[in-house]
């Protein structure tokens, strides 16, 4: 990490192999860390289709909107419950891959597991298919 690069950063590999509440738990059991100052980054996209991207658009379709509008929904409310965002009609639009939303379901186990919720930091959806949302736990 910069800018004097003494920061050690070890990346986690996901297992796309193992079910959403799987994932969510492993996220809770990670918490310990943050008790040793350790700091966690769950990066992806809560939103992310490229195949249906709208280069024009601003803002999101109507259906990725609605899907980070339930994101952050869970997030904020019930973190835990994160993996729920799968019943939802959106879901195969918002996710075509698990690669890109897998990290979210580690920070709804983080939060659920520390008794917070998710704080919005930056919203919003672009390109009609991406959602660019960011959230925090120490806000």
């Amino acid at each position: 990490m910069f800018p004097a690069a003494d920061v050690p950063v070890v990346q986690l590999s996901l297992d796309a192999t193992k079910s959403f509440e799987e994932h969510v738990a492993l996220g809770a059991q990670l918490s310990s860390l943050r008790d040793d100052g350790v700091m966690i980054v769950c990066s992806g996209n809560v939103v992310h289709h490229l195949g249906r991207l709208e280069w024009g658009t601003r803002g999101g379709a109507p259906w990725a909107e609605s899907f980070d509008a339930a994101a952050r929904e869970l997030l904020v409310d019930a973190p835990g419950d994160v993996a729920r965002l799968r019943e939802r009609p959106e879901f195969s639009a918002a996710v075509p891959t698990p690669d890109h939303f897998l990290p979210l379901l580690y920070l709804g186990g983080l939060a659920a597991a520390e008794g917070r919720d998710a704080e919005l930091l930056v919203g919003g959806c672009t390109y009609g298919s991406l959602s660019m949302a960011s959230y925090l736990l120490d806000g």
